[in-house]
């Protein structure tokens, strides 16, 4: 493709890039997070207020009740390390509620899950290698309702049988999980992290 052609097809498709960006630019997000106490923090689409607090043990994090997450350190543990403590329990709080997702759908989708990992992704919610039968998923999805979790765990089943988001996988989404569409609006209207997260 030659760049007139390019510059065309953008041109044709300006309305549409202006009105993703204007939808994407409004959407809420979350400032820079510190660790601190008193700051907001996810998890499965709840707002918690963080409560930290140092101890002499092993770093931890707990849901202490409907509205406070507490994370224990050790005195002056810097702001990566707290980082860390918490991702550590996001990534382990997904592993728990991925097992029984995997068992539910990859049968009902009809692909053998050789391996599903969880890390921290800059531009994407979900990855896979269909050859392999590997699935990557982002750590934020701990952060949002946990139909989010299980949208995009389908989502990256289906391409295990279909690479692209043509009209069969459409149609593959469709009839197992006809809400698909639904879910992909709650993904994209609840809060993002400072980062971007596009899907």
């Amino acid at each position: 493709m030659d760049e007139e052609a390019v510059r065309l097809a953008v041109v044709s498709r300006m309305g549409w890039i202006r009105r993703q960006q204007a939808e994407f630019g409004q959407q809420d997000r979350q400032s820079q997070r510190e660790f601190v106490t008193g700051e907001s923090h996810y998890f499965q689409g709840r707002r918690y207020r963080l409560d930290v607090a140092d101890h002499d043990g092993p770093p931890s994090v707990w849901l202490a009740n409907n509205t406070t997450m507490a994370l224990r350190v050790r005195a002056g543990t810097d702001t990566a390390k707290r980082e860390a403590v918490l991702q550590r329990w996001y990534r382990a709080r997904l592993n728990e509620q991925l097992s029984p997702l995997i068992a539910k759908w990859a049968p009902k989708v009809g692909v053998a899950v050789a391996e599903v990992r969880i890390k921290q992704m800059k531009t994407r919610w979900g990855s896979c290698n269909a050859q392999a039968g590997r699935i990557w998923l982002n750590l934020e999805l701990a952060k949002k309702p946990a139909l989010c979790l299980e949208y995009i765990l389908v989502h990256e089943l289906v391409h295990l049988l279909e690479r692209h988001h043509n009209e069969r996988f459409r149609e593959l989404m469709d009839r197992l999980m006809p809400q698909w569409r639904l879910y992909r609006e709650v993904l994209n209207r609840a809060p993002l992290a400072h980062e971007d997260w596009p899907y």
